[in-house]
């Protein structure tokens, strides 16, 4: 092949990335990288600070006769406050309590019963006029009927001695104490709902929603800092939450003067049974998915099966998380060689009618990314989904190995990442807890990071290449957070270069090494033609942005949150009309209904302002042609390659962990991509429920159906029915002391 005849395709791609115009300064993504090399050092050094919370000045007793004011472990109460706390116990309700409640803020009482007659006639305490209260709790409690305060179904939650607050706002002073690693929770886990209802109710605010997942002490502090709020507050459908999600964590905490020590063993053990009848899609970066964020799992029409188990150990700083699991699908009857041919041609990874750079016989088998017929035999294997071992300093999880990651606030799908494929092995730094800069907070308030590197599997044009990310996401305000992501995928076997003296594009290799990682991670401008096709290509670029928002007047009902995501351009703010949304609305709660909620998500791949460019933008890239995927599957939205849809979910909560949800799913993909386009449409119903304290049951039936003429003529149908039986057997915990 010679220039003149290679030179046509090249300027396709120069149009569509706009290479014509004078190189654009990438101020963003250059503020990307060297704002995570700043903030990791400032990082460093602002936990070598002092960083604990000052002890909040409790309310007066006598306004709040059923919750006593929790006082911090390392704070003795003040003299005068202490005859009122000793008068208003005989009043309180008696509450059961939890593993995570202590009795320390009663201990001071004996030695100060002495000075309580003198305590009658003196004025309130110098702290008192600083609450800020409402009108009717200045008036006087009636402590002759206690019928009036009945206690909770759920005993309020008190503050933990043993587990540091974190600050969410404003600079922090005293020790920084909290010095133990934790292991993540992983990202389809029945925590996080759980969570994200609680913040859409008001609460959590020094959760960061659109980075997951998090770690158990980062959870346990957000539990910790908004507990008090939820017991004021005397929201029993947050109350539950708050109960729950304390005694999922509640090796973290053992409370009274001990600190955690070790914790080890099996964490869950589960099962699943899916049958499917009816022909199902199997591919994400074409046709589209019939099962989606599920780890890239295979499944095919027949009996399907899922046995596996995660362990969850923990001494210091360290942290080992292990889950594998045993898969067994059918054999999938994919595509025809001719299909399979015509999608290589649409992807320009090789086929027969020499369409694209490198030329071959047939459709370039195998693909991960095109189910060829023969290549999709029964399949029984073990996978490890999740291994990684981290380490815990200045409150960063420094880890190696599989972990999981969603990087966006919706729950249909992340943009830039989610748990559609399989996870990647990487290195990885994860600010985990919320970091107060000075200057730079006052402004956009705390903040977290995170920086993954790891490699890509399932790609043969070019094959083995790698993929970094980071993300920056603040918290300006408790109500409204915002995020910055940029992710690179770069290097591989076969990239291609394209001699600049004879205009040959000859097959070479882009090797990963530190150089040409430093070359990707700041590349920050336009590449021209012959460095793209060079061992100097920086790699297929992509930036997202992301926000989330509770509504004023609304803010423990609605939160309104978009997801976005641009193929090389600086961040979708910068080109909103060439980037791909997923936007979203989440009603926790309906007035008089508070067990109902509804949550609604649209998502577009399909940019309105250009004209189809048959798939090769979003998630695509004219040298990295399997960009954005891990084993055949996308890394992003499952909402593939230009297309359109949405889900739709309504829940009825039987419990704080338990519902019957409603969903509905649509995605459209136009003929200009996929010729006659496809269609789909699911119907789910899903039930959660606890059959025993220990046992959990997920049972959900999905009738799909789908049209795709380019592989089967006419509609098809397919109905999957799935249970899931999960077991949590209780960790092994070794308190310490909190002197040791």
């Amino acid at each position: 092949m010679n220039g003149a005849t290679f030179c046509p395709r090249l300027c396709r791609y120069t149009d569509s990335m706009h290479f014509s115009r004078l190189p654009r300064p990438r101020i963003c993504c250059t503020a990307l990288p060297a704002l995570l090399i700043g903030i990791f050092l400032c990082g460093a050094a602002c936990a070598q600070s002092p960083a604990a919370v000052p002890p909040a000045t409790p309310a007066p007793a006598s306004s709040i006769p059923s919750v006593p004011a929790p006082v911090p472990a390392n704070t003795t109460p003040q003299p005068e406050q202490q005859p009122a706390t000793q008068q208003q116990q005989p009043t309180t309700p008696q509450q059961p309590t939890t593993p995570q409640q202590t009795t320390q803020p009663q201990q001071p009482a004996q030695p100060q019963q002495a000075p309580a007659p003198q305590a009658t006639p003196q004025p309130a305490p110098p702290t008192a006029p600083t609450v800020a209260a409402p009108d009717q709790l200045e008036q006087p409690v009636q402590v002759s009927k206690p019928t009036a305060q009945a206690p909770a179904a759920i005993p309020p939650a008190t503050t933990v001695a043993s587990v540091p607050s974190y600050p969410a706002y404003g600079p922090v002073s005293g020790p920084h104490t909290d010095a133990l690693g934790s292991t993540y929770i992983p990202v389809d886990s029945i925590i996080y709902p759980m969570v994200l209802r609680l913040y859409s109710m008001g609460y959590m605010d020094t959760e960061f929603i659109a980075m997951r997942p998090w770690t158990r002490r980062s959870l346990l502090h957000a539990l910790d800092k908004t507990a008090d709020d939820v017991t004021f507050d005397g929201n029993p459908e947050a109350e539950e939450i708050l109960a729950r999600l304390q005694d999922y964590l509640s090796d973290e905490a053992p409370g009274g003067n001990m600190h955690r020590g070790a914790v080890y063993g099996i964490a869950s053990t589960y099962t699943r049974l899916m049958g499917i009848g009816g022909p199902v899609l199997r591919d994400s970066y074409h046709l589209g998915q019939s099962v989606y964020n599920d780890y890239g799992r295979p499944y095919s029409t027949g009996f399907n099966n899922v046995t596996g188990f995660s362990s969850v150990n923990e001494y210091g700083r360290f942290s080992l998380y292990v889950r594998g699991e045993y898969e067994h699908a059918p054999t999938y009857q994919g595509y025809s060689a001719a299909l399979a041919n015509q999608l290589s041609c649409i992807d320009e990874i090789g086929c027969s009618n020499n369409i694209g750079p490198f030329l071959s016989a047939g459709p370039n088998n195998p693909q991960a990314t095109i189910p060829f017929g023969s290549t999709n035999n029964e399949v029984s294997t073990f996978a490890l989904l999740e291994a990684n071992l981290s380490y815990h300093v200045w409150g960063h999880e420094i880890s190696i190995g599989k972990s999981d990651s969603w990087l966006g606030p919706g729950m249909g799908g992340g943009m830039a990442y989610d748990d559609n494929a399989q996870d990647i092995y990487s290195f990885r730094i994860n600010r985990v807890e919320p970091l107060y800069i000075p200057l730079l907070s006052k402004v956009l308030g705390p903040l977290r990071y995170d920086f993954m590197v790891g490699s890509l599997k399932g790609h043969t044009s070019p094959n083995e290449p790698w993929i970094h990310s980071e993300v920056f996401s603040f918290k300006p305000t408790k109500n409204f957070d915002f995020s910055f992501q940029r992710s690179v995928v770069w290097g591989g076997h076969g990239h291609g270069c394209l001699d600049p003296t004879t205009g040959i594009l000859t097959p070479c290799d882009e090797p990963i090494t530190l150089h040409t990682f430093l070359k990707s991670f700041f590349s920050t401008s336009d590449t021209n033609v012959y460095e793209k096709y060079s061992r100097d290509d920086p790699g297929a670029r992509y930036s997202a942005f992301t926000f989330s928002y509770r509504l004023p007047f609304l803010r423990k009902y609605v939160t309104l949150y978009t997801d976005s995501i641009c193929h090389d351009d600086v961040t979708p703010i910068s080109a909103p009309r060439r980037a791909a949304y997923r936007p979203g609305l989440y009603l926790s709660q309906f007035p008089h209904m508070p067990k109902l909620d509804l949550r609604v998500e649209a998502s577009s791949t399909d940019t309105s302002t250009l004209r189809s460019l048959g798939g090769q933008f979003n998630y695509y890239e004219t040298v990295q042609r399997q960009a954005y995927t891990n084993k055949g599957f996308l890394l992003g939205d499952w909402i593939g390659r230009e297309a359109k849809g949405g889900n739709a979910w309504l829940t009825y909560h039987l419990s704080s962990d338990e519902w019957v949800q409603l969903e509905y799913m649509n995605k459209k993909t136009p003929k200009d991509f996929i010729p006659m386009g496809t269609t789909q449409n699911q119907f789910t119903v899903d039930v959660v429920k606890n059959v025993h304290r220990a046992i959990q049951l997920n049972a959900w039936v999905q009738y799909e159906r789908w049209k795709a003429p380019i592989w089967k003529t006419g509609p098809q149908s397919d109905v999957v029915v799935a249970a899931q039986i999960k077991f949590f057997p209780k960790l092994h915990s070794n308190p310490q002391p909190a002197g040791q």
